[in-house]
């Protein structure tokens, strides 16, 4: 029995690393993408700390057509390692390579989409305490959001006042999660076998 806790406390870990350096990368990718600026002091922390395994990837694989590739195989490869490494102490084995790399695809996209749900719902709370407030983060979620948001924005004029375009993007990010992730998920775990 005690053995059960040790796997569940290495699995905690495992998610916590790895978890922690996959967000590391995908916003330093995210930010990449929406041409934030690279002065501020969260993008130069993700430079700093993303750097030393990025480097040398990117004098290996160069971009191609604007997309930064490195840092794409750089996040693939790393949620691999995490689901094999998870598979490993809570199963015993390592799965099929047709799941783990539906189970890496559906995990990036379950996190991207959670970054942005997530940076929606801190600039609505911080639009509600303190509106017009310029920090540098809030900048960069700025920054981050506005893409997923201008076309809500588009279709849905503000109503009293109010801005209803966050509250559509989470409930189309929320179906995306149901309608296409956890199918992706359930795939990946049937390949794995």
């Amino acid at each position: 029995m005690s053995g059960n806790y040790f796997a569940q406390a290495a699995v905690y870990l495992i998610e916590i690393v790895f978890g922690l350096y996959i967000l590391a990368l995908l916003l330093r990718y995210l930010l990449a993408r929406v041409r934030a600026d690279f002065y501020n002091p969260l993008s130069q922390f993700l430079v700093k700390v993303t750097n030393p395994l990025l480097k040398p990837l990117r004098r290996a694989i160069p971009g191609y057509l604007g997309v930064d590739w490195p840092s794409i195989i750089l996040l693939f490869l790393f949620q691999a390692v995490e689901i094999t490494l998870i598979a490993l102490v809570s199963v015993g084995r390592i799965p099929a390579p047709a799941g783990l790399f539906v189970l890496t695809l559906a995990n990036l996209l379950k996190t991207v989409i959670y970054v942005h749900m997530f940076v929606i719902l801190i600039q609505i709370v911080i639009s509600w305490i303190n509106p017009g407030a310029y920090n540098p983060i809030t900048v960069i979620m700025y920054q981050l959001s506005e893409p997923v948001l201008k076309p809500a924005r588009r279709l849905i004029p503000p109503a009293g006042g109010f801005d209803w375009s966050p509250l559509v993007v989470l409930i189309i990010m929320n179906l995306m999660i149901i309608l296409m992730v956890s199918p992706l998920m359930d795939l990946g775990r049937r390949l794995s076998i």
